[in-house]
């Protein structure tokens, strides 16, 4: 996709994942320091959010502390769910664009009443109920989403912790400039138009792969982009029993697909099932591969853009109205004062 055409310029969302890598670039580490000074004493960070404000940021965060080991432990949840958990000696992020969800005011809620005093926020918006409620708020600095689906939005929420923890670990953040020339690249591949029409045909798109954050904001996306019905298939789970209910039209796109699993997805999944499957990853795999730029510690965000390749290539096939969802809302549950 690019700016040139007009069947790209038209569509706020489009805009708005090609302002990304421009977020990447003015992205500054140094908006994390004052949390990490008083975070870096808590016994573990606690991310939570809803929808894409948790699922992208959160869980490639908690996906970097298990291969990097760092210091200070890491858990997500959703804010409601958390509700149910003791984070006392917990520092709590919660993320939300509008600073209005319902789960996360709730959650912050309980805990202020509760004493609590490391409540820190993320939004794009200034004044609102959850930065009354947090002790620290980074405003994003991406500006304004006019389209209904979340996108850079989405990934300067996950350059923040990754500066967090690059941070309060004493690690240097180079890699979070490097990462937007690669992102920039997966976002303007041609996606071969056969691939396209496999995908827009198929009436289930699954996502499978790394439990990162990639693969399952891109099966919400398809939902908000496409209109189609998608599922996340953590790790291997596509070949351990869903496949007896998996049908020959339907697609499975495959992020970064794990080297010694490959043999079998093809005997489960395309020769039993009889379906298509489609990989994104930096070489060539035994599969109709969409090739991504090598980028090291930013391969999460690379293979993120080029899901949003697919899908608007995708959306675009089937004539849909991109920044209009006919049920999904900007804020999806709403905090209305009382």
């Amino acid at each position: 996709m690019n700016l040139k055409e007009a069947r790209y310029t038209r569509y706020a969302l489009i805009k708005e994942m090609l302002e990304t890598p421009d977020v990447i670039r003015n992205f500054d580490p140094a908006c994390v320091i004052p949390f990490c000074n008083e975070v870096k004493n808590c016994r573990a960070l606690f991310l939570t959010g809803e929808g894409s404000s948790r699922i992208f940021p959160a869980k490639r965060a908690l996906y970097e502390q298990m291969r990097k080991n760092y210091s200070l432990p890491l858990f997500t949840e959703g804010a409601t769910q958390a509700l149910e958990y003791d984070l006392g000696d917990y520092a709590v992020f919660a993320a939300s664009n509008s600073g209005q969800t319902k789960e996360v005011v709730r959650l912050l809620t309980k805990l202020k009443v509760e004493g609590h005093k490391k409540l820190f926020a993320i939004t794009a918006n200034k004044e609102t109920k959850l930065e009354q409620l947090a002790n620290r708020t980074n405003i994003l600095n991406c500006g304004k989403e006019e389209a209904v689906a979340a996108t850079k939005s989405v990934v300067e929420q996950a350059l923040f912790y990754d500066a967090l923890q690059h941070l309060l670990d004493g690690r240097d953040t180079e890699f979070v400039k490097g990462a937007a020339g690669a992102f920039e690249k997966a976002l303007s591949i041609t996606i071969d138009e056969e691939t396209v029409r496999k995908i827009a045909a198929a009436p289930v798109i699954w996502f499978a792969g790394r439990n990162n954050g990639v693969a399952e904001e891109l099966a919400l996306k398809t939902n908000e982009i496409t209109r189609k019905r998608s599922g996340y298939l953590e790790g291997t789970y596509a070949v351990h029993g869903i496949e007896e209910v998996m049908n020959h039209d339907e697609v499975l796109i495959w992020i970064n697909p794990f080297r010694e699993e490959q043999d079998k997805f093809a005997e489960v999944l395309e020769k039993g099932v009889g379906m298509n499957v489609i990989a994104v990853a930096p070489e060539q795999t035994r599969f109709n591969t969409v090739i991504i730029p090598e980028s090291g510690d930013a391969t999460p965000y690379t293979e993120l853009a080029a899901g949003w390749n697919i899908l608007v290539e995708t959306g675009l096939a089937l004539g849909i109205n991109l920044d209009k969802p006919t049920r999904a809302r900007k804020v999806g549950n709403e905090y209305l004062p009382s």
